[in-house]
């Protein structure tokens, strides 16, 4: 089973698609990830990551909507939208 999780874009970087990588906040925690599937994400974005890659921008209200459903399945998921 693969779960993505949603993260808030904190900072972008790169001019190349394929090598834009991003800070993102999975809330309070920060991570480096991969851009190059979501060439539109901006800082603000609301994306879902797998295995360090952000795979699709979302907007909040989905963000808050997976967040919860995680919370429910006992995942800790402190912050968030």
């Amino acid at each position: 089973m693969c779960l993505a999780a949603p993260a808030r874009v904190q900072e972008v970087r790169g001019e190349e698609p394929e090598f834009r990588c991003g800070i993102v906040d999975f809330g309070g925690v920060r991570r480096e990830v991969s851009l190059a599937f979501t060439p539109g994400a901006r800082p603000g974005d609301y994306v879902l990551v797998h295995a360090g890659f952000a795979l699709e921008v979302v907007d909040e209200r989905e963000a808050a909507e997976r967040l919860a459903a995680l919370r429910a399945l006992g995942f800790d998921t402190d912050g968030g939208p």
